[in-house]
């Protein structure tokens, strides 16, 4: 079994009938994903498989809001990570990474405590000629990093304490975000807003689509 047909087999255990294609984003139509095809069978789940797929959400074969905004955001502002080293931080399906491989880094790290998401990671990366370096675990060394993105990580508010850290670990932080409402974050400032949908379309409720960019400077206290 190849890496793809271990991703699929991965899918089809909590999904039943679904299958990954590859996938234009229509934010950023220069990189393309493997993800959930729209046509996946919703009508034919049954109680025990829509429990499972809550428990276990698979984020990595969506492409969110969050994600896709920050990709755009960051192939129109190359500057931002080019020569640069830089970390995706709960990567999902590695938009956010493979955008910055595109627009120059130095390099890219994807990180994700999900195994699923890494394959998923290395398959988009492959599917858009661009090479990455992979992670499961963010705190396992104290590598300091020019640049981390945050995409859709701030959907568990419980999250939120992590943004001083990230100041910790890199000069600059790039957070796209669509669930925080009062984004008040020292140390951050609010750069950019937009609408995105998750893709495939999700019917998520329309406060979702409303992302916004925040950039956050080092801590530099964390450095005298």
């Amino acid at each position: 079994m190849n890496s793809f047909e271990q991703l699929q087999s991965r899918l089809r255990d909590f999904i039943p009938g679904a299958d990954l294609r590859a996938q234009t984003l229509p934010l950023a139509p220069e990189l393309q994903l493997w993800l959930l095809d729209e046509c996946y069978p919703q009508h034919l789940l049954d109680s025990e498989q829509i429990q499972r797929i809550m428990n276990y959400p698979a984020y990595w074969c969506f492409c969110w809001g969050s994600g896709q905004v920050m990709a755009r955001y960051l192939l129109d502002h190359p500057e931002l990570v080019r020569g640069k080293s830089v970390v995706d931080f709960g990567c999902g399906s590695a938009v956010a990474a493979i955008a910055a491989a595109k627009a120059g880094a130095a390099s890219v790290v994807a990180c994700d405590l999900d195994p699923d998401a890494i394959l998923s990671s290395y398959l988009n990366a492959e599917l858009n000629t661009v090479e990455l370096e992979y992670s499961a675990d963010f705190f396992a060394d104290e590598r300091h990093y020019d640049v981390i993105l945050v995409a859709d990580v701030l959907y568990d508010r419980a999250n939120l304490p992590l943004l001083d850290c990230f100041r910790q670990r890199a000069d600059t932080v790039l957070v796209a975000d669509s669930r925080v409402k009062n984004f008040s974050v020292p140390g951050y400032r609010h750069i950019q807003f937009q609408h995105a949908t998750t893709i495939p379309d999700l019917s998520e409720s329309e406060e979702f689509s409303r992302i916004n960019l925040y950039l956050g400077e080092a801590n530099q206290a964390a450095h005298r």
